[in-house]
This record gives C-alpha cells, structure tokens and sequence, in this order.
C-alpha cells in the first residue's frame, strides 16, 4: 500500500487516542469529587492514596508507583504536610532518606476519600455491566502485561 492509497487515520478510531479520551474523562470526573471535597490537586490524591494503600515511602517510592515526576511529588507532600496529613520521619539506618506517612488527620481523609473511590468505581462499572467489566479488566491487563514486558 503506497501513501496515496493508504486511507487517512480516522484518529476518533485510533485505540491509543480513544484510551487517552476515556482515561481523560474517567480522570477528571473523578478528580471533581477529591477536589471538592477536599480541594485535592491530582499528585496530591495520588501521594495520599499511595501513602494510605501502602503505610511508610520514600517520595522516590511514591513518585515510581503512581508515575508521578519527582516535582509533582515533592509538591503534593508539601502540600500535604501544611494540611497536617502528612509526616516526615528521618530513616534510622540511612539519615539521608526521609520516610513519609500519613498522620491520623490524613489516614481520616484518605479512608473517607477511599470510600468515595469505591464508589465511583463501582457506579463507573455497573454501567458496563458485569460482561463488559470482565472484558475490560481483561483488556487492561493484556495492555500492561504488553508494556510491562517491553517497557519495564
């Protein structure tokens, strides 16, 4: 097939630019509710959810799991720690590491915030029913295992 016969890329019908749609749209209504409820930024949700899903990180940590730079990181546990749902503890063996954890006024939020989580996901997924959900969880876990194996 040569360039002129070739037909133009639809892009509303190219997968990688329908996944970045949904995952957009997916994303910001729910960032709508941390954000009204708590005036949360995306990396802030993302540190508090991190932090709570996994006790004591480093910033290194959390920036790795939730695919964050390490400036959104650095910021959201700023901002965390003015709220006072955030703490700094010195490493014991390594002085120059610093672990993070939530403090009691942050393990509140993020249990409340969880709860709004499981929520939404599961409103998000009843309108795919039962068959679509298990079909779309299957998609996403044939995606990540693809990148996961190319891109580690």
């Amino acid at each position: 097939m040569t360039d002129e016969t070739r037909p133009p890329l639809i892009l509303e019908d190219f997968i990688p630019y329908r996944l970045n749609k949904a995952a957009e749209a997916v994303s910001q209504r729910f960032a709508r509710l941390y954000r009204d409820q708590y005036g949360l930024t995306r990396p802030e949700w993302r540190t508090l959810a991190t932090l709570g899903q996994f006790g004591t990180l480093t910033a290194t940590a959390i920036g790795v799991h939730s695919s964050m730079h390490k400036t959104k990181v650095s910021r959201a546990v700023f901002a965390l720690e003015q709220r006072r749902w955030l703490q700094r503890k010195r490493d014991e063996t390594d002085r120059r590491i610093e672990n993070l954890e939530l403090t009691a006024a942050g393990r509140k939020a993020y249990n409340e915030l969880a709860k709004v989580a499981h929520q939404f996901e599961a409103e998000l997924l009843s309108n795919l029913g039962s068959k679509g959900e298990k079909e779309l969880k299957a998609g996403l876990a044939a995606l990540e295992a693809y990148f996961g194996k190319r891109y580690p």
